[in-house]
């Protein structure tokens, strides 16, 4: 989308990022828990900024030679419009590029959140299986997904 930056995510972002998680998840992160990921060397923290206001965030933490996505959320106003897209292909130039011993991004989904499993498939992530009752408010299964980094 025109006008849509994508670049690290900075500790004068976390007010808004705060502000995003909690209209939009039943259980969401508090700010130090972001907090804690921009202190932490084996996160990627990205963010997606329209006219100064934060519309969308990607968190991704490496342990050993596997990456896990944490979070990806892009404002409803925002959304179909190529953004988490590109957030996630931002964040996977710096798995492939800068963490070459990464081999692996792993993530659990809703199993009704059909729009990201499909942006999911669509990046060549595969279901490698289920988590039963993961989320709360609501309850429900995770899927968990897969990609091959090599």
């Amino acid at each position: 989308m025109e006008g849509v930056a994508i670049r690290d995510m900075l500790a004068d972002d976390l007010r808004q990022v705060d502000l995003i998680e909690n209209q939009f998840y039943g259980t969401p992160w508090s700010i130090s828990s972001f907090s804690h990921e921009l202190g932490n060397r084996d996160a990627i923290l990205k963010v997606a900024v329209f006219h100064e206001q934060v519309i969308g965030y990607i968190c991704i933490r490496s342990l050993l030679d596997i990456a896990h996505l944490l979070k990806i959320t892009v404002l409803p106003k925002f959304r179909r419009r190529g953004i988490a897209r590109t957030l996630f292909q931002h964040a996977l130039q710096i798995l492939r590029n800068s963490r070459r011993d990464t081999h692996e991004l792993t993530l659990e989904v809703r199993e009704s959140n059909s729009a990201a499993i499909h942006l999911y498939k669509e990046a060549g992530f595969q279901e490698t299986g289920r988590r039963p009752g993961y989320y709360r408010r609501p309850d429900e299964d995770a899927i968990i997904m897969g990609l091959e980094l090599l």
